[in-house]
């Protein structure tokens, strides 16, 4: 049996490769297919596959690739074991991917800003009220966006970040523009509070209750932030963490507090049995009045 080689497996179409897995697409909008993270338990799908570049990346753990990238951290082994695994699979099972070239592709498949604006979009307000942030939380930390993207317009949720680039959301799109990059709020605090993404943030903020935030807040906008942040942080009195409560979120936290147990404090363990902040916020429904009543534990 001859084995598969490198250049063989990466052509090797994502899509059905991962379908041989088990793992199918909760959506998808036009090249991109979004799943719930093989790699990681989530709730919401951040692992987005190109298909037409054959590639994918995993928005939770900030790291992407070929289908050789994937097998080798799916598997937890090397080059030449995954290509063996393939090899007894079939080729048979897969289709390859056949590279596709398009009239001004490089300019359709980015993310092109438009315009922003205050948040007035009633879908938009309505998805801001499914997730229990005040709206006048979230008009003064988030803007409205029209973007272009595969030549159609959108228009979402935008939160801004320090190089100026936006994470974009909706109920129905999840994505971000360039240059991708941390948001640090400087309250003039000696502590920071750290999140992975501007929900928990929004969370944070709305569970506070009070004119002005009790830190400095620090949010990563991706995971693969959050060591290079590290000097930022260090520059705090008190680090509190408030990443996810998945593998990823929970592996961060174990490094930081091995980094200086002392200074970083996990304080996930007041969301303890939900995914995140948000999620704690949705699941109980807080009215503004209990939300502040629960957040003094903070």
């Amino acid at each position: 049996m001859v084995k598969l080689s490198c250049k063989e497996a990466k052509r090797l179409d994502l899509v059905d490769y991962l379908a041989t897995l088990g793992h199918h697409p909760q959506k998808i909008n036009n090249y991109d297919y979004w799943y719930l993270s093989p790699l990681r338990t989530e709730r919401t799908p951040s692992f987005k596959i190109n298909r037409r570049q054959n590639n994918w990346f995993d928005h939770g753990i900030g790291q992407g690739g070929n289908l050789i990238d994937f097998g080798i951290l799916y598997f937890n082994c090397s080059v030449s074991d995954l290509l063996h695994r393939l090899t007894l699979r079939g080729v048979p099972d897969f289709s390859f991917h056949q590279p596709t070239t398009f009239a001004n592709e490089k300019k359709e498949d980015k993310i092109v800003l438009l315009t922003t604006r205050q948040l007035t979009s009633p879908a938009l307000l309505d998805y801001i009220q499914k997730r229990r942030i005040h709206l006048e939380v979230a008009r003064h930390f988030c803007e409205e966006v029209d973007f272009l993207l595969y030549g159609k317009k959108h228009t979402v949720i935008g939160f801004r970040n320090d190089a100026g680039g936006y994470e974009l959301r909706s109920e129905h799109f999840k994505g971000s523009s360039s240059p991708k990059d941390v948001t640090f709020i400087n309250n003039r605090m000696e502590q920071v509070s750290v999140f992975e993404g501007f929900f928990s943030f929004l969370s944070f903020v709305a569970a506070s209750d009070r004119a002005v935030l009790p830190s400095n807040c620090l949010v990563l906008n991706s995971l693969s932030f959050f060591e290079r942040s590290r000097t930022l942080m260090e520059r705090h009195g008190e680090i509190q963490l408030f990443l996810d409560r998945d593998a990823a979120g929970t592996t961060n936290t174990q490094l930081a507090l091995n980094w200086n147990s002392s200074l970083y404090v996990d304080r996930s363990i007041f969301y303890q049995g939900h995914k995140d902040f948000n999620d704690w916020l949705v699941s109980h429904h807080h009215t503004p009045k209990e939300s502040y009543r629960k957040s003094k534990r903070l």
